[in-house]
């Protein structure tokens, strides 16, 4: 799922009106999820947090820049926080499907639009810059609102989407990308904030002030504070207490959780507590969470313990939610906090009937599910399985050469049963968009051509749904085959039983693929998407032949003399 994450900043916290009318832009536009909405008075600025796919996202941003600029005036616009227009800032930050690459050049349309239909000035920042000393976002900031009118009489301040002309009304615009910022709390069995803040100073990136001998702060030869750098970068923490809670917390912001992942601070974290007497008991998180930062803690903590991260994804998420102490202070519900199941698609999936409901739906007069949702099945179950006896191989005596081997081919199986598990629904969404392209009218010569168009591009979508399912049978039976080959020898029939579950799901992925391939006009894709397919097949067979003459030679037993 791709899946992008934008944070806009208005300069309006105290009109409940003005801010809902920008906010129903967002919500208007199909596929984009408005997540929370954060006004500040004292400020006068509201944080608006939204999600959805990128092509929905940059709509959706736009059109409450565009709202913003209608309802908001800056020549009347006053607050204590930092701004320089109407919308002051607004990154495009990836969360999954999604590389920061792709998020800068979202950015970077928008931007564009925003200058060209708009008629406010542009400035990227963040990853996308266009210069290096428009990354930071307090010097594109500096002179804010009131120092724009001569900021832009300036050529190096030239905007990077517009012409240098001030707009009094709406300002100007930063719009960029960034990670995820993840705001993170650890609890301490303390009400001492000073404590706390000491372990704070020892942990963020900008570190603290270096002292002599007698305490007294050091300065450089230009008169600035000489700082010892902190131990992670990408981190900013601080102490405080928490009246609420009645203890001391240091809390962490992470800008790049990939840098640096949550986990590894939480235990240094630990560590330096220990050596004050103090204790962490736990974790708070503070808004959403993208699920790969709590994916990364669960296979961290279970690779502590030595045992295999290659486990389902809920297994996963609850030993981080346990290992962190994230239910510390307040209950940690992980449909609320993690950003990717905010956007699950409302309503009953295929995937989450019983068995004997799914046999059921399929065993009625409908189309769909189909044979595109059984093969992506056969391909889960395939998955699972390998995932099932390599997590049977580590750690069992005489395996001790093929550990890493197994634990990498448990992890892979895991993440590729779960997407096989998502084209269940895929290929039936799928097949149903086809029957909607039909069912569109075609009294008119526009009209027909319109049908033709959502016909053609539906089948598309219903082909290449399939092709996926065959590619990922392909690294399933591969998997088996690492399974049969340095597996458990006591589950050798279930590598087997994986290699063929994987072979019927890459076969029937095949079948689908080209008689979806049936109804489309456009030459190039179809021939395009044969050739894949049968060079997907011609692997399949090989791989799947692999595999069970592994298990064949295995099951054999010794010969008669």
């Amino acid at each position: 799922m791709k899946l992008v994450e934008c944070v806009p900043n208005f300069s309006e916290g105290r009109d409940p009106e003005k801010i809902r009318a920008i906010t129903r832009e967002i919500e208007a536009v199909p596929g984009a999820k408005l997540l929370d909405v954060d006004p500040g008075a004292s400020t006068n600025r509201t944080v608006v947090t939204f999600i959805g796919p990128p092509e929905a996202v940059a709509e959706a941003a736009f059109r409450a820049i565009a709202r913003a600029a209608e309802v908001i005036d800056m020549r009347s616009h006053t607050g204590a926080h930092p701004r320089l227009g109407a919308t002051d800032v607004c990154p495009f930050v990836p969360v999954s499907g999604v590389t920061m690459e792709d998020c800068a050049d979202l950015a970077g349309q928008v931007g564009r639009r925003v200058a060209d239909e708009l008629g406010i000035p542009v400035y990227l920042y963040e990853a996308a810059a266009r210069k290096p000393e428009r990354r930071n976002l307090a010097t594109v900031r500096a002179g804010e609102y009131e120092g724009l009118a001569e900021k832009l009489k300036d050529p190096r301040w030239a905007p990077d989407f517009g012409p240098a002309v001030f707009n009094a009304r709406s300002g100007a615009t930063i719009i960029g990308a960034r990670e995820f910022l993840i705001a993170y709390n650890f609890n301490l069995n303390t009400r001492d904030r000073k404590l706390a803040h000491e372990i704070a100073l020892s942990l963020r990136e900008s570190g603290r002030a270096k002292r002599d001998k007698d305490g007294n702060i050091l300065k450089d030869s230009k008169g600035n504070t000489v700082k010892v750098p902190g131990k992670f970068k990408e981190v900013k923490s601080v102490g405080w207490y928490v009246e609420d809670y009645g203890v001391a917390q240091i809390s962490v912001n992470f800008t790049n959780y990939r840098m640096t992942p949550i986990h590894v601070v939480f235990d240094e974290a630990s560590r330096l507590a220990a050596k004050l007497g103090l204790r962490l008991t736990g974790s708070e998180l503070v808004g959403l969470i993208p699920k790969e930062a709590l994916l990364m803690a669960g296979r961290y903590y279970l690779e502590k313990q030595g045992k295999n991260p290659g486990v389902p994804e809920t297994e996963l998420i609850r030993m981080a939610v346990r290992s962190l102490g994230l239910s510390d202070v307040v209950p940690f519900e992980p449909e609320k906090k993690i950003i990717e199941y905010q956007v699950r698609e409302p309503g009953p999936a295929l995937v989450d009937l019983t068995l004997r409901g799914f046999a059921d739906e399929l065993s009625m007069d409908s189309p769909a599910p189909g044979g595109g949702s059984v093969a992506a099945l056969c391909g889960a179950l395939a998955a699972g399985l390998a995932a099932m006896v390599a997590n049977l191989t580590v750690g069992k005596k005489g395996y001790e050469a093929v550990r890493g081997e197994m634990i990498d081919t448990a992890v892979r199986a895991q993440a590729l049963k779960d997407e096989l598990l998502e084209a269940v629904d895929l290929d039936t969404k799928a097949f149903n968009k086809v029957m909607e392209a039909f069912r569109l009218p075609k009294t008119t010569p526009e009209q027909a051509e319109e049908k033709g168009r959502a016909v053609e591009a539906a089948n598309k979508e219903a082909t290449l749904v399939p092709l996926g399912v065959l590619e990922k049978a392909v690294a399933a039976v591969r998997l088996a085959r690492r399974a049969a080959g340095g597996g458990n020898r006591n589950s050798i029939s279930d590598a087997g039983v994986a290699g063929l579950a994987a072979q019927a799901a890459g076969d029937g992925a095949y079948y689908n693929v080209l008689i979806n391939l049936q109804g489309i006009g456009d030459a190039g894709f179809a021939g395009r998407t044969r050739r894949r397919a049968a060079g997907l097949k011609k692997a399949l067979d090989k791989e799947g032949k692999a595999v069970r003459e592994i298990v064949a030679r295995a099951l054999a037993g010794p010969k008669a003399g």
